[in-house]
């Protein structure tokens, strides 16, 4: 990925992504994408876009683990996150999902992974500190908490489940306020070209209706248009 396709889509919001990939595809069909409503907490910054570093943690109750034993892997969690190849995003499964409690993503983890120089952050958990989190640095979480119960990192490097979506390491992320999606390694170089052929087939139906049309019969000729461009 060069930096003008990184730049293309951190421009794109994900249902676009999402399209363009099915138009490079050349069919329906792609579901490597969330499920539900997900939380932003920066929803008009732009999309979060990198390579993903995966992790998996739990909060519901203390780890049962000797405490230099969560202390180290705690530890090998940062600096994988310091070492990633960048752009990347923080994907992070909450093993307590659906009844997650423990926010780990607050303003002081915000801080230290957008101090690494990562994107932002997807996980299925919690987020907290609305308001102070660093701007650059958006979190897709599965809700909003006040608290961090017992959080700790239970595993590094797997793959893992955010709202249906199996990421695994160093899959490429697309994310926003809609959700994510991972971008399939063979689309990687025929994405701009596709999200260039989505915007000029979506062109010719929106350009006349925002201009407005005066018959039905308009409308039909319009729709035919772009069911020919969508081929």
């Amino acid at each position: 990925m060069d930096q003008a396709l990184l730049e293309l889509l951190r421009g794109c919001d994900t249902p676009t992504v999402c399209n363009a990939i099915e138009v490079a595809q050349g069919k329906r069909g792609f579901s490597n994408f969330t499920r539900g409503t997900m939380v932003c907490s920066a929803p008009a910054e732009p999309a979060i876009v990198g390579y993903a570093v995966t992790a998996q943690l739990a909060a519901r109750a203390p780890s049962t683990e000797p405490a230099e034993t969560v202390r180290a892997r705690r530890m090998a969690y940062y600096r994988a996150m310091y070492d990633a190849k960048k752009p990347s995003i923080a994907v992070v499964e909450d093993l307590d999902y659906p009844d997650a409690i423990g926010a780990y993503w607050g303003e002081v983890n915000t801080t230290i992974h957008k101090a690494f120089g990562m994107s932002g952050a997807l996980t299925n958990g919690v987020v907290r500190d609305l308001g102070d989190l660093p701007s650059g640095f958006p979190v897709i979480a599965g809700s909003v908490g006040p608290s961090h119960g017992f959080v700790h990192v239970v595993s590094l490097g797997q793959t893992v489940d955010v709202l249906g979506l199996k990421v695994s390491q160093g899959d490429l992320v697309h994310a926003d306020r809609h959700g994510a999606v991972v971008v399939p390694p063979d689309i990687i170089p025929k994405l701009a070209d596709a999200v260039e052929k989505l915007r000029r087939s979506e062109r010719v139906v929106l350009e006349p209706m925002r201009s407005g049309i005066t018959t039905f019969d308009e409308f039909e000729e319009v729709w035919k248009r772009f069911e020919s461009s969508r081929t």
